[in-house]
């Protein structure tokens, strides 16, 4: 561990505004999380979005996304959850080092990543607004971890969310019963028939809320934002309008 801050603290000298970076910290078990880190600027003050990634990928789903979160005036970063896989060439480096500890690397066991994840963004990136950033299973628990716990992020996005964890032993209702204490701005979208798995949970939400459903079919999760779909245009003019409306 001392080992881990040390580089840390080496690796924060050379902090560069307008470079990726990936960087390495702890999860809440030990688990060494890797995540990128994309610096428009390095004022803490500006607001600051941790990006978490759907089933069987890994940080590389925001690799376009990010950068366009940095045009519009946003800090980044996009984390290795250890349930996951490869995405756009990017391997899943959380993924490995949980293998290689022996930690499981279910939906469930990678909530403590997203805890560690925001809780480390707050104490060294995010002095100003912290935005907790979806898609499919970890747009489900974000509103789980927030709703729960409201200090851990100041505003929801949740591309894909719904109750997914049946298979390991939850409720049908788990994630609604968290977003039913949810204190925070979200906005939720998804593919267009998928509005269905996540209405109930939108449903839920006492106030200050938004979604978007496309006219188009749509996509699974945050690669709906990539530049290869033709009505990717219909979602980032929804995300900016949220955006715009609660920075």
């Amino acid at each position: 561990m001392k080992k881990l801050a040390f580089l840390l603290l080496f690796f924060s000298l050379f902090l560069q505004a307008g470079v990726k970076r990936s960087i390495i910290f702890p999860s809440l078990d030990g688990v060494n999380i890797t995540a990128d880190l994309y610096l428009q600027n390095l004022n803490k003050k500006t607001p600051f979005i941790v990006l978490f990634h759907r089933a069987k990928w890994s940080r590389g789903e925001y690799s376009e996304i990010a950068l366009k979160l940095n045009d519009l005036g946003f800090n980044c970063m996009a984390v290795d959850l250890r349930s996951g896989g490869s995405i756009n060439g990017v391997v899943n480096e959380t993924l490995k080092d949980a293998k290689k500890k022996g930690k499981p690397t279910t939906y469930l066991d990678a909530m403590q990543d997203i805890k560690a994840s925001l809780l480390f963004a707050r104490k060294h990136f995010a002095k100003g607004k912290l935005i907790a950033w979806g898609s499919s299973y970890s747009a489900a628990l974000i509103i789980k971890i927030v709703g729960d716990d409201k200090s851990l992020a100041d505003e929801v996005i949740s591309f894909s969310p719904g109750e997914y964890f049946t298979k390991f032993g939850k409720a049908p209702n788990w994630i609604k019963q968290s977003a039913k204490k949810l204190k925070v701005p979200i906005f939720i979208t998804s593919a267009k028939q998928e509005e269905s798995y996540w209405k109930p949970i939108y449903n839920a939400v006492p106030d200050d809320k938004k979604f978007y459903l496309p006219f188009t079919g749509g996509h699974h999760g945050s690669s709906s934002l990539w530049s290869k779909y033709p009505d990717s245009s219909g979602y980032w003019k929804a995300v900016k309008g949220f955006l715009r409306s609660h920075i």
